[in-house]
């Protein structure tokens, strides 16, 4: 999600919830993505995983496509753009569980997101995975800002 502020673009961010990004910041935040369902198309999955990580449906809004980027571990990431706007502190999203400490046999809930916040195209460029600025080039190549 994208919105115009000021004369500037901001995008929508999150940072991942749970205990292994939990002291971190720079590098850490992303768009909010998940994995593909068996036979679901990448527009629907990115539509569906929008909403389960932010209470927001999209609704109708054009999606602009920002292809994909292969982030440092392997995963392939394929996204798309969308303008609208939101408070980040009304978003909500789902949970999961994981084991924690790792080996300790006890398993944990964890929100998938613990943050969300607007930020201008500076800011989103530090905090962002670094494999995924490519997406907020790609979007300001669309949409004319230099």
């Amino acid at each position: 999600m994208y919105r115009r502020r000021d004369k500037r673009v901001e995008v929508l961010l999150v940072h991942p919830g749970g205990p292994f990004f939990k002291n971190k910041d720079l590098g850490s935040w992303t768009i909010p993505k998940g994995e593909p369902g068996e036979g679901e198309e990448l527009l629907a999955t990115a539509r569906r995983e929008f909403r389960e990580e932010t209470g927001v449906d999209a609704g109708d809004a054009k999606m602009i496509p920002l292809g994909e980027v292969k982030q440092k571990g392997g995963k392939m990431v394929h996204a798309w753009a969308f303008q609208g706007d939101c408070d980040p502190d009304k978003l909500t999203c789902n949970t999961f569980k994981v084991q924690f400490p790792p080996g300790s046999d006890q398993w944990r809930t964890f929100p998938e997101v613990d943050q969300y916040a607007f930020f201008d195209l500076k800011a989103a460029g530090q905090k962002i995975n670094p494999a995924q600025i490519a997406f907020l080039d790609r979007l300001l190549e669309h949409l004319g800002v230099s």
